[in-house]
């Protein structure tokens, strides 16, 4: 069992840990260009989805409290989207004179 669990925890760590680690083994002002990189694409990516949605892209903030951000997307994963909601368009009459 022990050995079993010492592979998975082997293979979690060349897939998470790995990336980290060359990342904030560099310059300071590198690693912190980096993070800050990471989390401008979350909050415009949030930001972006949040307003497909119809809602208010300053819930986006919510994104940068560890925990929360995992919380947020679950429940804005099941709440009503309009855009899907919506009845669709009607289909639009072709006039009589431009045929």
């Amino acid at each position: 069992m022990e050995a079993a669990m010492e592979s998975v925890v082997g293979v979690l760590n060349a897939i998470y840990w790995q990336p980290w680690a060359a990342i904030m083994s560099t310059d300071p002002w590198t690693s912190n260009l980096v993070m800050a990189i990471l989390l401008m694409l979350k909050l415009v990516f949030g930001g972006w989805l949040l307003a497909k949605g119809g809602r208010s892209p300053l819930w986006a903030l919510v994104l940068l409290i560890n925990g929360a951000d995992i919380l947020a997307l679950w429940i804005y994963a099941y709440i009503r989207w309009p855009f899907v909601d919506r009845k669709p368009a009607e289909p639009v009459a072709a006039d009589a004179a431009t045929d």
